[in-house]
């Protein structure tokens, strides 16, 4: 396997960090970026003792400064001469129900989930559009299969449009060397729900990751992982009455 030069966001913990440790693993050198960068440097240590010939650059990024998020990408690419893979992953997950007063925390959310991504898709396309060929990676949730009650509406909505907007990515570069894979991650645990006791199948960072990277290494379109049971479950999700999703929901 010829090994790849993988663009990462919100690569300091949780998916993001496990992906690295994998994806290098797998013979890839890495362009790391986030906001804590000491957690980027402590990763990078790691990698290098782990697999000495791969090659790690991280910088700096909060992907709410979308000039900064062109900035970096245009960095990387000069840094590596090249990027074949971008993976859209930074995002949070907070949330307030609609209507109860929390629009600030709702915003957030929607600005960095979704504005967050378009600022990474559009500075992606920008590199892949120049080198003819390269692999868009979206990082969605199976929480947009459909719309969600309580705090997870806004996510959910968010995640949704995420997905969406890869389609239409792909739509658009059809026919080109540009690949396109959105991803619908059911409950995997990290970081941004560690303090989640009770989420129905949640699976280790390190199984869940390593279902990702398999449908990314294999640039499958669409996939929702761990295929069991998210496969089945995003099928009730979108095909069921609203009573009987909305149970399963929780």
């Amino acid at each position: 396997m010829v090994g790849k030069t993988i663009l990462i966001t919100g690569a300091s913990s949780g998916l993001g960090a496990e992906m690295a440790r994998q994806f290098a693993a797998l013979g890839h050198d890495l362009a790391l970026c986030a906001r804590r960068t000491d957690r980027l440097e402590a990763l990078r240590a790691e990698i290098a003792a782990a697999h000495p010939g791969r090659r790690v650059e991280v910088r700096a990024l909060d992907v709410d400064d979308h000039d900064a998020v062109f900035e970096v990408f245009r960095a990387f690419r000069a840094d590596l001469g090249g990027i074949d893979r971008v993976v859209v992953n930074a995002g949070i997950s907070k949330g307030v129900r609609l209507g109860t007063g929390g629009f600030d925390v709702n915003r957030r959310t929607a600005r960095t989930d979704f504005v967050g991504a378009l600022a990474q898709t559009e500075a992606a396309l920008e590199i892949f559009r120049d080198q003819r060929t390269g692999h868009l990676v979206m990082i969605s949730s199976m929480a947009a299969m459909r719309g969600m009650p309580g705090s997870a509406t806004t996510y959910a909505a968010s995640k949704a449009g995420v997905a969406h907007l890869a389609e239409g990515v792909r739509a658009d570069v059809h026919g080109s060397g540009i690949k396109v894979s959105v991803i619908y991650p059911g409950y995997i645990r990290s970081e941004m729900n560690e303090r989640v006791k009770n989420a129905p199948f949640i699976v280790s960072t390190q199984k869940g990751v390593a279902a990702i990277v398999e449908a990314v290494e294999k640039e499958r379109p669409r996939a929702r992982v761990p295929a069991w049971p998210w496969v089945p479950v995003g099928f009730a999700l979108r095909h069921l009455p609203l009573p009987l999703a909305r149970r399963l929901m929780g």
